[in-house]
């Protein structure tokens, strides 16, 4: 199945907001919520691809002519590649009736782990959308990272429950979603954490930690102080702030300032394995894809899903040749040019 196809396929079954584009840019879905878009007139999506794309690899074939290794490892888990799906929760109200969470996670968690790779799953105001999530997790043995939105306190133990009888392998919490509309005047209160909320919250979540949403150094250093394990470099893709930096702008003094104590990802725009090895370059340690991997499912169930994980492996396999590094470790700073 190639990605065309996919495309092809997932267009009809996409619903009203997704344009299933050829490459997915935010300009299409700017400023509809619901589905993909963002609020206001969603220029922090289009600036996150638009940044990506402006970075260019510097090309050097004259080096050994030898495999290239792509795997790595997270919280003692091999994967084969540096990137993992996107969390994506409410897909019948973004996506199209095509699915429901429990049958979206169904494909994405086993088409994720067929590929070598682990899916990030959704979160959202309905329970069953985490209570799916977690039972497709299970079912994978625990090759996924269920991701809880910063609800209140007693939700966000009620859900670290589900994802403890998952047997994931880490926890995520996307801080980055206190922007969006129907978290606002919630009662009771969620949205943004204090650094002793969140020290509370992984202390109950048990896992390694992940902070989804983290977009300055003090932000990093605030996670870490809390506890965290890792974060990700995040803006909700665009969707909750206009006028945000990319993440491809603030990753590097982010990694400068914790890449050495904590694991650092990025999302945010990336669209093929050329951005993922530009993102290795400036020091992440991996990649987060959402919204391709959604038109993946919508595209073909599970073997999509795979299938689309291999042409970005495929892409960055490529790239790291071209460029002359044999392994994610002899990617440098010096292979990209900003």
């Amino acid at each position: 199945m190639t990605y065309q196809e996919i495309l092809e396929q997932a267009r009809p079954r996409l619903g009203a907001y997704c344009k299933g584009c050829v490459e997915c840019n935010g300009k299409a879905c700017r400023n509809q919520m619901p589905g993909p878009g963002a609020k206001g007139v969603g220029d922090t999506a289009i600036r996150n691809y638009e940044k990506w794309k402006a970075i260019r690899v510097e090309m050097d074939t004259l080096t050994e002519n030898s495999p290239v290794d792509t795997s790595c490892t997270l919280f003692g888990r091999q994967f084969r590649y540096p990137f993992f799906a996107g969390p994506v929760g409410a897909v019948q109200l973004h996506y199209g009736d095509a699915y429901t969470d429990e049958s979206y996670n169904d494909a994405l968690v086993p088409g994720c782990a067929a590929a070598g790779i682990a899916a990030f799953t959704g979160d959202g105001t309905n329970p069953e959308v985490m209570r799916a999530a977690t039972q497709a997790i299970a079912a994978a043995g625990g090759v996924g990272v269920p991701t809880v939105k910063p609800w209140n306190a007693q939700t966000v133990a009620e859900k670290m429950e589900l994802v403890k009888a998952s047997g994931a392998f880490a926890v995520a919490m996307d801080i980055d979603a206190a922007g969006l509309p129907f978290l606002k005047n919630m009662t009771p209160p969620a949205g943004s954490k204090s650094v002793e909320e969140l020290r509370k919250i992984i202390a109950v979540a048990g896992l390694p930690f992940i902070v989804k949403g983290v977009m300055t150094v003090r932000g990093a250093l605030k996670a870490k102080e809390a506890g965290a394990a890792a974060i990700i470099v995040s803006n909700h893709g665009g969707r909750v702030l206009d006028s945000c930096p990319a993440t491809a702008e603030v990753l590097p003094e982010i990694v400068a300032a914790v890449g050495d104590s904590m694991t650092v990802l990025v999302d945010g725009g990336l669209r093929s394995g050329t951005d993922i090895f530009k993102a290795l370059a400036l020091g992440a340690h991996g990649v987060v894809i959402a919204r391709p991997f959604v038109t993946a499912v919508y595209g073909g169930g599970a073997d999509a899903v795979a299938a689309y994980a291999e042409k970005l492996g495929a892409e960055l396999a490529d790239t790291m040749m071209m460029c002359g590094a044999h392994s994610l470790a002899e990617i440098t700073r010096e292979m990209v040019r900003l």
